[in-house]
């Protein structure tokens, strides 16, 4: 496990604001890694990716998680699947949440 949790994959800080820190390791060709600290009470912006699914690893704390038009609570262990297309987002509870996804190929903004 790193010094900075388990939500921590290296890499580099794409994105920070008050409501996260998510960093992208670009080490493999066809995959990209990345983690998130999504702090307490905040959301991830929700989106959809057409052409690419994710799989969500939870490391750390507990949340709310979307895919499509449904909600479910997420805690450490859990592995949510994200279709193609399928919108997503998640909220975290009172203590936030860090998780790593993977997706094919670059992040798409």
């Amino acid at each position: 496990m790193s010094k900075y949790g388990a939500w921590d994959i290296g890499g580099e800080v794409i994105k920070m604001d008050e409501r996260y820190i998510v960093k992208d390791n670009k080490e493999l060709k066809t995959l990209t890694l990345s983690s998130t600290r999504l702090y307490p009470h905040k959301n991830t912006s929700g989106h959809s990716h057409e052409g690419q699914e994710e799989v969500y690893f939870f490391v750390e704390g507990s949340g709310t998680m979307t895919v499509g038009s449904e909600d479910f609570e997420v805690h450490v262990g859990d592995t949510v699947t994200v279709p193609d297309g399928a919108y997503h987002q998640v909220m975290a509870h009172k203590l936030g949440c860090s998780f790593i996804t993977v997706f094919p190929g670059q992040r798409r903004r």
